[in-house]
């Protein structure tokens, strides 16, 4: 009897076996060496890694059949998916464990106060992008902010899908953490209109159209990405020049508010107000270098308001 050639393991079959073994052996230092940096940061932010890790695995694998996830639609253009619901459970959940007495203030839940005088609050946004993730573009995130009072104290933003980790600690900088490393970050120092990239979100076709009248001429370009805190996070990570957006809720900045500022740049409405309070109540945000605010305010302002 002759035994077929085909029982023995050829060279392919081991070649490819060693190069998935060295993968592995590569992904598996990676996340130890990602584990070891964040095991380096103070424990509030570890309490805020943990919990976006967490949520992020169950809303990668979500992302995976987004396709079969059951939507319900909240408003015009405003969807909730049962991955935003679980997501958020997910963080409450985990936060509340660490730090029992903190409240949150939460896009699905509202408003739950703290308990016994806490001056703590997270705020919490678990798929900010959410109309990206049901169409399965990978550009959304999960927000984090620690409010004390009324100031934002710590900050975590979370791409589950390219592994992006924003964080930052009010007068420690602001960091980007890749499985290549942690990076600090800066605002962009571009001072010319001509030479920016300007991002836009929350606007109308009408509002929109307005807004481009005022300043696609007058700059670089416009990107409109679809997911405000990540688009706020690149004007703290300067490769957007500015960005504008219009009535926008708490969560939604709560984050980048500490980002922008610890990255050298401010958000500020039209009139120039620049706490938190303001910026929640009113109509515009924008977002940039220090420079580059006033001429932005002065392009869209007109007599009669914007």
């Amino acid at each position: 009897m002759v035994l077929s050639k085909n029982l023995s393991p050829s060279k392919t079959d081991h070649k490819t076996t060693l190069s998935s073994f060295r993968r592995r052996q590569s992904l598996e230092k990676l996340e130890t060496r990602e584990q070891q940096r964040i095991s380096s940061l103070s424990a509030i932010l570890n309490v805020m890694i943990k919990a976006a890790h967490k949520a992020g695995r169950n809303m990668t694998r979500d992302f995976g059949e987004v396709s079969q996830l059951q939507v319900t639609q909240k408003g015009p253009g405003d969807f909730v998916s049962n991955a935003d619901i679980r997501a958020e459970k997910i963080l409450m959940d985990s936060l509340s464990e660490a730090r029992p007495d903190y409240g949150f203030i939460c896009e699905e839940k509202g408003y739950i106060p703290p308990k016994n005088d806490s001056p703590y609050t997270w705020i919490i946004d678990p798929i900010d992008g959410t109309t990206n993730f049901i169409h399965a573009i990978p550009y959304f995130a999960i927000s984090i902010a620690l409010r004390e009072h009324n100031d934002i104290i710590a900050a975590v933003l979370f791409n589950p899908i390219s592994n992006e980790l924003y964080y930052a600690e009010k007068g420690q900088g602001v960091f980007l953490m890749t499985s290549m490393g942690s990076n600090r970050l800066r605002v962009s120092s571009r001072i010319n209109l001509s030479e920016c990239l300007i991002g836009l979100t929350g606007f109308n076709e009408a509002g929109k159209k307005e807004l481009l009248e005022k300043i696609a001429g007058q700059v670089a370009g416009i990107r409109h990405i679809g997911s405000t805190t990540l688009e706020l996070a690149l004007v703290a990570a300067g490769k957007l020049d500015a960005f504008i957006t219009k009535n926008a809720n708490l969560w939604d900045i709560a984050a980048n508010y500490l980002f922008i500022r610890e990255a050298g740049g401010k958000l500020s409405t039209l009139s120039g107000k620049t706490d938190l309070q303001s910026l929640i109540k009113s109509e515009y945000i924008i977002a940039s270098n220090i420079s580059l605010m006033t001429s932005i305010q002065k392009k869209l302002i007109k007599k009669d308001g914007i």
